[in-house]
């Protein structure tokens, strides 16, 4: 039995006890968690749930639209993100939908992100929203190679795929791909080759089918891994086990439960 990878999922946000998600989570073949950070405030919280919980892996970093008064410095993400308990930097990125105007602030946000991951060797987790030349320019300029990372909830085009890809970076799959307006996200699906290939929930947000509109959970990242199986024509027992050996083959601090 593989047991599936929650690539990407926001723990602290979920309002129902923690056991429960993660024994709901066990139910559904889900073995392994990584806890996504999006501000500084809610860390410690994440950092807290790695420690106490062997499932479940941290990443530190800011989200691109995460507002602070105080922007943190290299050097405090830098020290952060020593935590053996932090397998990842970020989220990070540029998104902008949500952001209007002079948006050199996040751009350079984005760029000490990488320039932190890069110092403690570890990869990043790539958030792109309607930013996609820029986005990949700063990776290529900044060196982003060099750890590589995964480009979470992927909603882009085929050539946005490639160009992360040749950067060592994964494509990683939400419930998105599942709905049914998705199709241009399908394809690219379809594309992308199996050891380059993450699937995750983003829970709380964006419940695949049938649970859309609904809160989600890790658990739901079952019904993303059988749906990508059906769309490629791949068995999903095969589909599981090369998700999560491409988890860890990109996050090698994360550990690795008793059973893969």
């Amino acid at each position: 039995m593989s047991l599936l990878v929650d690539s990407h999922c926001h723990l602290t946000l979920l309002e129902p006890d923690i056991n429960d998600i993660l024994a709901e989570a066990r139910n559904n073949d889900v073995g392994h968690l990584l806890c996504v950070s999006v501000d500084l405030d809610t860390f410690p919280d994440i950092l807290s749930l790695a420690r106490q919980y062997p499932q479940v892996s941290a990443s530190v970093g800011l989200h691109p639209n995460s507002g602070t008064v105080n922007e943190p410095s290299a050097e405090v993400l830098s020290t952060l993100a020593a935590d053996a308990e932090v397998v990842a930097i970020g989220e990070t990125g540029l998104d902008y939908y949500r952001n209007q105007g002079d948006l050199g602030w996040q751009q350079e946000r984005f760029r000490t992100h990488i320039r932190v991951a890069k110092n403690c060797k570890k990869p990043l987790i790539i958030h792109n929203r309607d930013s996609s030349k820029d986005l990949i320019n700063i990776m290529q300029e900044e060196g982003a190679e060099e750890v590589g990372g995964v480009m979470h909830c992927f909603v882009d085009d085929w050539h946005t795929a490639k160009q992360a890809m040749a950067m060592n970076f994964y494509i990683s799959f939400s419930g998105i791909v599942t709905f049914k307006n998705a199709q241009p996200v399908q394809e690219v699906a379809k594309r992308i080759p199996r050891d380059r290939l993450l699937v995750e929930t983003d829970s709380p947000y964006l419940a695949p089918v049938p649970f859309r509109g609904k809160t989600n959970q890790p658990a739901y990242v079952r019904h993303v891994a059988e749906f990508l199986a059906q769309l490629r024509g791949e068995p999903y027992a095969d589909l599981a086990k090369q998700t999560t050996d491409n988890f860890y083959t990109l996050f090698t601090l994360a550990r690795k439960p008793a059973i893969t």
